[in-house]
């Protein structure tokens, strides 16, 4: 290894290569008919999770601050994305759509992230968790209560039914209430996904080592002392919300394009789906991206790959999390695994 290539740095190219070696091998599987149709289609919710919980650990673990609102912010970017791809679905070339989707789902995420951030992050600990959470149920309620037409005249909204949208001959419902959207372009794959991920990656991380980046874990570590020496809490704390929630909107995105109906269920968008990913982080470690890419990985697929064990597959994915808490937080692993990353980075110098 050169000189010139500090710990900071091997350690990105690390996680940068357990992505992609993770989806060579996934691929060639697929390729060799090795998976089953089953486990395919699990591999682009499984990447959009990790999306996910990269972001609330950029929230959790770096910002210091519980957020349990992320899922509200994916069911933003799910559903701007899908309404903008449904309206330019005949006008737009499906590359150029998907790749606008795209920046308006992350957008609108981003936006939400920063209004919601204003009040909320006055709060601290369980106040703020409890607010966060009660804005995604707030958002998947009222999606489910929203009726959005198009026609010759324009747009049309609704919080009755679609039959008092009141449109011409030529309009169509693109959201229907409670039954959500349909048709959304299936434009999403687990190519895209992958190159989503470690661009989100990449963002993270570099983020974390930037002057921006140390200023936020200078006010997660002491906010008096970060503010002593001039660190703007208000301005990095609304920075660090507001990326957060973009890229959960990015997570969003991938999932409304990779469903052939949109809906704002519990199932979706609940206080569960928050709860879960927050699983992921916390048994990934707190504050570690690489970690919480693994652990929504492993802990997403798992359940599918032990179906066949029938009765015993929740108690292995059980003793599974059990491990992965141990392996994580517990004192005398942490220091095993620190001397065999330490004798790793020594042997590769």
């Amino acid at each position: 290894m050169k000189k010139g290539l500090s710990k900071t740095s091997l350690n990105q190219l690390i996680t940068y290569g357990i992505v992609i070696a993770a989806y060579i091998i996934l691929q060639a599987l697929r390729s060799a008919g090795m998976m089953t149709s089953h486990l395919a289609g699990l591999l682009v919710p499984m990447t959009y999770y990790a999306i996910a919980a990269v972001a609330l650990n950029f929230c959790v673990g770096i910002l210091g601050e519980l957020s349990l609102g992320h899922a509200g912010f994916m069911c933003v970017g799910a559903f701007s994305s899908a309404i903008f791809s449904n309206v330019f679905k005949e006008t737009l070339p499906g590359g150029l759509r998907f790749f606008l989707a795209f920046v308006i789902g992350i957008a609108v995420a981003a936006l939400f992230g920063f209004l919601i951030g204003i009040p909320v992050l006055r709060l601290k600990g369980d106040y703020l968790a409890i607010v966060t959470l009660a804005f995604g149920e707030i958002i998947k309620n009222v999606l489910n209560a929203v009726y959005l037409g198009k026609d010759s005249k324009g747009f049309h909204v609704s919080m009755t039914n679609s039959m008092a949208l009141g449109m011409e001959e030529d309009g169509k419902v693109i959201i229907n209430g409670a039954m959500g959207i349909n048709g959304t372009p299936r434009d999403a794959n687990f190519t895209i996904a992958v190159i989503v991920l470690l661009i989100v990656l990449f963002i993270v991380q570099n983020m974390i080592n930037s002057r921006d980046g140390r200023a936020i874990m200078a006010i997660r570590d002491n906010r008096i002392a970060a503010e002593s020496v001039g660190i703007n809490i208000t301005r990095y704390k609304m920075l660090a919300f507001t990326i957060s929630a973009a890229m959960a909107g990015a997570a969003g995105v991938l999932f409304s394009h990779n469903i052939s109906t949109l809906q704002s269920t519990s199932q979706y968008f609940g206080y569960n789906v928050s709860i879960l990913i927050l699983v992921y982080v916390v048994l990934g470690g707190i504050g570690s991206i690489r970690g919480s890419v693994i652990a929504a990985c492993i802990l997403y697929l798992l359940p599918e790959m032990l179906r066949s064990l029938n009765k015993y597959r929740m108690l292995i994915y059980a003793i599974v999390l059990i491990a992965m808490m141990i392996i994580n937080w517990a004192p005398a692993a942490r220091e095993m695994r620190e001397r065999f990353f330490a004798k790793f980075r020594k042997e590769a110098v």
